[in-house]
């Protein structure tokens, strides 16, 4: 009997998710993050280690802390044009910035977003080679695709591009799309220099609590979907296997299937 396997499910069976991306640390993520875990919401913060503790950014001692729950992502040390410097100065701004969000975090940094939204392909090809995995331009798709190349991530939208009608449009995707990401960035500060805190507080509000959606942090989806497409069938498709260290959820005859980390199940 032939069974219909589908790669249409996040985490849980969900069929759609959410991320946020915030950039530079100013000491108004603080008021962010609070709005973000009132409901619910992840975010991952794009941070220059060396302007911690110096006004108007964030200090080093409240990193930990401050983004718990989130995650930390490179942003380079000092926020320079990364197509205009010398390669040494390029090693410099990733690697030092990695090393300091690592010592205050205590976990990988693997993720960044470009400073000034300023990249290249050519320079998009040479993160990995500092152990950046994925990084976010400012080019918004006004889509929900899932990147193909995750080292020039577009987002959906900025905040301010319509957000709350953009929610609306995610949360009445059709059925057929496959794994809608809705990919929403920012600054923080924006919120404070244009007076619309209440604009982040109406969507997060609007946004949260959706059973149907996945709330996750730009690594957690990357993740995801690399261990999705990480599985290993076999010819005539009766078997599945999970290499990789988290669980993936498939369909099967329309129904999502959870295959655990280094679990093999047959389909039929």
């Amino acid at each position: 009997m032939e069974v219909k396997i589908s790669f249409n499910y996040y985490p849980h069976g969900k069929k759609k998710a959410l991320t946020m991306s915030y950039d530079d640390g100013q000491v108004f993520d603080r008021k962010l993050v609070e709005i973000f875990n009132r409901y619910g919401i992840k975010g991952t913060f794009n941070l220059n280690s060396g302007k911690f503790g110096a006004e108007p950014y964030v200090s080093k001692d409240e990193i930990k802390k401050l983004y718990e729950g989130h995650e930390v992502a490179v942003h380079t040390v000092d926020h320079p044009y990364l197509t205009l410097i010398p390669k040494e100065e390029l090693v410099y701004q990733i690697m030092e910035d990695r090393k300091n969000l690592e010592t205050l975090v205590g976990y990988q940094v693997r993720g960044m977003a470009y400073p000034f939204g300023d990249y290249s392909h050519a320079l998009a090809k040479e993160l990995k080679a500092f152990g950046i995995e994925y990084s976010r331009t400012v080019n918004s798709t006004r889509s929900f695709r899932i990147p193909s190349n995750f080292l020039e991530w577009h987002p959906t939208c900025h905040h301010d591009q319509d957000v709350i009608q953009k929610l609306k449009e995610f949360k009445d995707v059709p059925e057929w799309e496959q794994m809608p990401l809705f990919y929403v960035w920012g600054h923080s500060f924006e919120f404070d220099r244009n007076g619309n805190w209440d604009l982040i507080e109406e969507f997060c509000k609007m946004a949260s609590f959706d059973k149907t959606v996945w709330y996750a942090t730009n690594i957690e989806i990357m993740d995801y979907i690399n261990a999705l497409k990480s599985l290993k069938f076999s010819a005539d498709g009766s078997m599945v296997y999970n290499p990789s260290a988290i669980p993936v959820w498939i369909g099967v005859d329309g129904e999502p299937v959870k295959i655990d980390p280094g679990e093999k199940i047959y389909l039929k």
